[in-house]
């Protein structure tokens, strides 16, 4: 995995992750190490098949509504557009590798993402706020989508209000 100093670090969730590429795109791997806590919330990775290896700990994934506990030495496999989530309901840090395949540009979707959080620019379910959610929405539609609102209404919202968003000066990448 890459070095220490390559790691990133969502202060909402204190959650940290750590990327490995592959050189043609084909996997992108993440390092979590996810404290005891709240979900993120639920998504879908489109086009994308999404995996998790439980290194030490356990973290609960809820895929389609049906939760499962994946242990230490277990690993769960979702498909692309499946909805899912997880969370640590601890109580200590639960340790993870996660895949991404193919790697597309979610690395810049989480980087984004975790720096919004780190300036307080997500509520409290970890949601960015609804013009920033218009900018990242086209950016990253083909990596992970939130499944609420439904993607027809956002892509909808997202098509009518992107101008106006980018006007106000949102962008979805976030320093």
């Amino acid at each position: 995995m890459a070095d220490a100093s390559d790691e990133i670090t969502n202060p909402r969730t204190g959650q940290r992750m750590r990327f490995e590429r592959d050189a043609d795109g084909t996997f992108l791997r993440i390092e979590t190490t996810n404290p005891p806590g709240p979900a993120e919330p639920e998504h879908v990775h489109p086009k994308q098949e999404s995996s998790a290896e439980v290194l030490a700990g356990t973290l609960h994934f809820s895929v389609r509504g049906a939760v499962r506990a994946v242990g230490a030495g277990e690993k769960i496999v979702i498909p692309p557009n499946t909805p899912h989530y997880f969370w640590n309901e601890g109580p200590d840090e639960a340790r993870a590798i996660q895949e991404l395949r193919p790697a597309l540009q979610t690395e810049a979707f989480f980087r984004t993402y975790f720096a919004l959080a780190r300036d307080g620019k997500t509520d409290a379910a970890g949601m960015p706020g609804f013009l920033q959610l218009v900018a990242l929405v086209p950016a990253f539609s083909d990596e992970i989508r939130p499944t609420r609102p439904p993607w027809p209404v956002l892509r909808l919202l997202t098509a009518i209000l992107g101008p106006i968003a980018r006007w106000r000066g949102f962008r979805a990448i976030y320093p």
